[in-house]
C-alpha cells in the first residue's frame, strides 16, 4: 500500500544544493473520534534505495485523520545523492500504519497524489547556494512520475534544518528474549554454591517503537508513551524492553554454618519479554 513519489531534481550549472523538502497535503479524514486506535496512525517516508527492494527511513510522524494542511518532510540526504548522482534517483515511498498495526493506504489517509488537485499535488523544493550569493530555490510539481515543471523563487530563504529520525532505528531489532547464560564459577561464588554450575538466565534487549505488536507484550499504558514520544521525542524516552514473565531456579548451596542447603530462588530465568 506504500505510495510513491518520483522527481526530477535539476541543478543549475556551477550551484549546489544545500537542503530539499518533500511536501505533501493531507485531508480531513476524521471518523469516529473515540476509535483513537483507527484516528491515529504513524506514517513514515522512505528513500528508495534499489527498487522494490531496499528503503532507508528518512522520517517519520504522528498524524491524526482530522489533522489537514502541508506536511514539510526533510529529503536533504536524498536530495544531494539525486543531485550529484541522477541514476540513484529512485523516488521516495510513504507507508501509513494505525495503532492496530494494519497499513492503510495513503489516499484513504487523506494525502493528495499526483491526480488530485493541481494545488494540492506533491512537489519538492530544493535549496541552491553558489559561492558569494544568496540562496534561491526550486519548486518541482509532477503531475505523474513522469512529469514535472519547475519556477524559480528569487526570494532568498533561510536554511533548511536537517532533521528526522535515525534511519539505522529501522534495523534494529525489537523487543525480544536474548540468550544468557551466567557461571556462578565466572562471578567466583563456586565456593558456596555447589549445583547447578551455572544457568540460563537471558535477558530482555531490543526497541520499543510504534507500532507495538501484540507480540511485544506491551502495556497501555507503554503505547500511550510511544505515541507521545513519536510526537515529542526529546521530551519523553521510549518504553522500555523488560521482563514480563520470570521463572525460579533450585540452588543447592553452604550456607554461613556450612550446611547444605537447598533452596528456590524466584524470578531468576526470563521467560518473555515485553515494553513498558
Amino acid at each position: 500500500m506504500h505510495a510513491t513519489y518520483k522527481f526530477k531534481l535539476l541543478t543549475p550549472e556551477g550551484e549546489r544544493v544545500t537542503a530539499t523538502e518533500f511536501r505533501l497535503y493531507k485531508e480531513d479524514t476524521r471518523g469516529d473520534p473515540s476509535n483513537w486506535r483507527n484516528a491515529t496512525y504513524v506514517v513514515r517516508l522512505y528513500q528508495v534505495i534499489y527498487p522494490a527492494q531496499v528503503l532507508d527511513l528518512i522520517d517519520q510522524r504522528v498524524l491524526r485523520s482530522w489533522e489537514k494542511g502541508w506536511q514539510e518532510f526533510d529529503i536533504s540526504a536524498a536530495g544531494r545523492v539525486w543531485s550529484e548522482s541522477p541514476e540513484k534517483n529512485y523516488g521516495l515511498e510513504l507507508s501509513v500504519v494505525n495503532f492496530n498495526n494494519q497499513e492503510l493506504s495513503p489516499h484513504l489517509a487523506g494525502f493528495v497524489g499526483f491526480h488530485g488537485l493541481k494545488e494540492k499535488r506533491p512537489f519538492i523544493v530544493s535549496f541552491f547556494k553558489q559561492d558569494g550569493e544568496k540562496k534561491y530555490t526550486h519548486e518541482i510539481h509532477a503531475h505523474d512520475i513522469r512529469q514535472h515543471r519547475a519556477t524559480r523563487v528569487s526570494r532568498s530563504l533561510p536554511n533548511a534544518q536537517v532533521g528526522g529520525v535515525d534511519p539505522r532505528a529501522s534495523n534494529k531489532k525489537v523487543c525480544q528474549r536474548q540468550a544468557l547464560h551466567v557461571s556462578f564459577r565466572k562471578l567466583r561464588w563456586q565456593d558456596w554454591v555447589i549445583a547447578p554450575e551455572g544457568y540460563s538466565a537471558f535477558y530482555c534487549s531490543g526497541e520499543c517503537s510504534f507500532p507495538l505488536n501484540a507480540n511485544m507484550n506491551a502495556t497501555n499504558h507503554a503505547i500511550v508513551q510511544t505515541l507521545v514520544h513519536l510526537m515529542n521525542p526529546k521530551t519523553v524516552p521510549k518504553p522500555c524492553c523488560a521482563p514480563t514473565e520470570l521463572s525460579p531456579i533450585s540452588v543447592l548451596y553452604f550456607d554461613q554454618d556450612n550446611n547444605v542447603v537447598l533452596k528456590k530462588y524466584n524470578k531468576m530465568v526470563v521467560k518473555a519479554c515485553g515494553c513498558h
